[in-house]
């Protein structure tokens, strides 16, 4: 795993961003096309807004999957990741050559995890940008997480920490508001992707960074077998990097 450390969030966001643009590019070089997925919450606003800005990219070659959506949430709510993509990558960035988006509300959830999985396995990752939960968490893969299971998407338990960072980030008007379940991205299908770019900011991540970095590769801290992979980046800042 590579590791770069900068001062700011809005330098590592910048540098991150900078890395995404080459990788995405390189896999356009290589067969004309690139699939990408993306991670959502207030530790990628920044890096997306570099990412976006870019001139560099032909966007049009590019499709786009998303790692998670809270189950029962509708598209338009406040802390629907489908919102928040739409509104900071998709309505900026123009056409996609495709979207494809986790249907949260859909009546049964393990129905469109079957769904959105068949069209995943049609479509090998080149790059996915991704962060870390203050609780170790990759996706909604709260600890201990599922190591094991190759189903792109699963449906998971929102454990009490990953739902208080929500809270905290100002997602939610009250912690009985954030829902307690969700359809994630597996561990596995995570780490298929060719590419890995992990964007993680902030003090409040630096238990979490610590424990991923420096413990045991564990599903009590999610993101430890991100040190498996055998082409992933890490980009922090001062803050998340304090207790390296």
């Amino acid at each position: 795993m590579e590791k770069f450390i900068y001062k700011t969030s809005g330098e590592t966001a910048s540098a991150a961003a900078g890395r995404a643009v080459d990788a995405i590019n390189n896999a356009v070089a290589a067969k004309g096309r690139a699939n990408i997925i993306l991670a959502t919450g207030t530790s990628q606003v920044e890096m997306l807004g570099c990412l976006t800005s870019s001139k560099a990219v032909d966007f049009s070659k590019v499709t786009m999957f998303h790692l998670d959506e809270y189950i029962g949430l509708g598209a338009d709510h406040g802390a629907s990741f489908r919102k928040y993509l739409r509104e900071r990558f998709v309505d900026k960035v123009g056409p996609l050559k495709a979207t494809y988006f986790v249907d949260g509300d859909f009546a049964d959830p393990q129905q469109e995890c079957r769904r959105i999985s068949g069209i995943i396995a049609e479509h090998p990752i080149d790059v996915a940008l991704i962060g870390i939960g203050e609780n170790g968490h990759l996706a909604f893969n709260d600890p201990p997480a599922d190591f094991e299971t190759e189903e792109p998407y699963i449906v998971v338990e929102l454990d009490e920490k990953c739902r208080r960072q929500q809270l905290g980030e100002g997602w939610f008007a009250s912690f009985e508001d954030v829902p307690t379940k969700a359809i994630s991205m597996s561990i596995r299908q995570i780490l298929k992707s060719n590419r890995l770019i992990v964007t993680v900011p902030d003090e409040r991540k630096a238990r979490a960074v610590k424990d991923a970095l420096q413990g045991p590769v564990t599903p009590m801290c999610p993101a430890s077998i991100l040190r498996q992979h055998g082409n992933c980046s890490i980009f922090l800042d001062s803050g998340s990097a304090s207790l390296l």
